[in-house]
């Protein structure tokens, strides 16, 4: 079995099995291991700098970014993480390859941080719009914490950590369901509570249309764009997503649905229990690691990395092999931008990585540029891709 120091090489260089992300992550997840992890980071960080003029506070300071960085692996391999309230870490990019190509992070220049400064764009936040049954507009950014609404006694509540929750009190099934819409912006995310008790959180760009309290045979919502639910367990009311032309229903479980309309597919992705799915007629059924992507009225059904389907919720831009044009329609989302490119060539670069969802945009594209494969300009919202 390679040594800890191997693995750990091989972790950064992308090259671990997921057994062996597993093993490397359980070990150093013990807290009476950390200092361990120090000397690794330090002895990798000394070995890797070989030319290059690192004093003891630059190699310092690089272990600190680093720690920082596994950790925040270690704590997304050991459960789901809610809305970060800030940066997991400042501009860290675990690993970013083409084929067997990888690279690691390097500083940037004084004159490559003077331009980021003149042309840079912040990454998104919490914001939303909530619309409620009568009409009335909420804006979530500004509204303070505390009772927004009340609907047929089911109060809507703004919670201390930007959440919005509904809580039911006494409600008849006899009553006529008061519909309310939660809409982010590009740029924008959201995490909302249902009067079940269902956890959901809104991607950008997206909607997500509900009643604020459930009645009759099953809980019905309506999604446009991109959210992840954890559904409250009710096996006498099913509950039901519709997103354009499919409808996933389950009894209490946790997926993902990218709905985009921009997408040249619908995904959904399964992390735990079971769902149905149908589409015109046709219904497919996914298992824990599974997602159906549908497209041209037909499912195809794989095994996947879950990581990568959920990293936005957890912060994270991830990615396997995935399209450059794929992973710029992310980044046009979250950052709000338009995006150009001058060939069309370049659209279907694959690329793997991992970068956090929160640094401003030029340390992205930053990040993506040192492949040597692609160059991105800045021109105000509009972001120019080039080879």
């Amino acid at each position: 079995m390679p040594s800890q120091q191997e693995l750990f090489k091989r972790f950064i260089a992308g090259k671990c099995t997921p057994a062996e992300i597993r093993l490397l992550l359980a070990q150093f997840s013990e807290a009476e291991n950390e200092l361990v992890l120090k000397q690794i980071i330090l002895k990798y960080l000394e070995d890797t700098a070989t030319g290059e003029a690192f004093d003891s506070i630059d190699l310092d300071h690089k272990k600190d970014e680093l720690l920082k960085l596994i950790k925040a692996q270690i704590k997304k391999h050991q459960k789901p993480v809610l809305w970060p309230r800030i940066a997991i870490a400042a501009s860290i990019l675990l690993f970013l390859s083409i084929g067997t190509y990888t690279l690691f992070m390097r500083p940037f220049t004084v004159q490559q941080a003077a331009q980021n400064q003149l042309n840079d764009i912040q990454a998104g936040g919490n914001k939303a719009l909530l619309t409620l049954a009568n009409g009335q507009k909420v804006v979530l950014t500004d509204a303070r914490n505390g009772l927004l609404s009340n609907q047929n006694d089911v109060s809507i509540i703004k919670t201390a950590d930007g959440r919005v929750m509904y809580k039911k009190d006494t409600v008849t099934d006899n009553r006529v369901a008061a519909y309310n819409t939660i809409t982010t912006p590009r740029g924008g995310q959201y995490q909302l509570t249902l009067a079940d008790g269902t956890k959901v959180w809104l991607n950008s760009g997206s909607s997500l249309k509900y009643p604020a309290y459930f009645t009759g045979r099953e809980r019905s919502v309506e999604l446009t764009g991109e959210a992840y639910f954890e559904v409250a367990h009710n096996r006498a009311m099913p509950f039901r997503v519709a997103s354009g032309v499919q409808t996933v229903q389950v009894l209490g479980t946790h997926f993902n649905i990218n709905a985009y309309t921009d997408e040249p597919a619908l995904k959904t992705t399964l992390l735990e229990g079971s769902v149905s799915i149908t589409s015109n007629h046709r219904q497919t059924l996914l298992k824990p690691g599974q997602q159906a992507t549908l497209a041209h009225q037909k499912f195809i059904v794989n095994e996947t990395d879950i990581d990568d389907a959920v990293a936005w919720k957890n912060g994270m831009f991830q990615f396997s092999d995935e399209s450059l044009e794929s992973i710029m329609r992310k980044i046009a989302r979250w950052y709000d931008v338009d995006i150009e490119y001058t060939n069309d060539a370049i659209k279907s670069l694959p690329l793997t990585g991992v970068i956090t969802h929160y640094s401003n945009i030029t340390k992205v594209l930053g990040m993506l540029k040192r492949t040597k494969q692609v160059d991105f300009k800045i021109d105000g919202r509009k972001i120019i891709v080039s080879k």
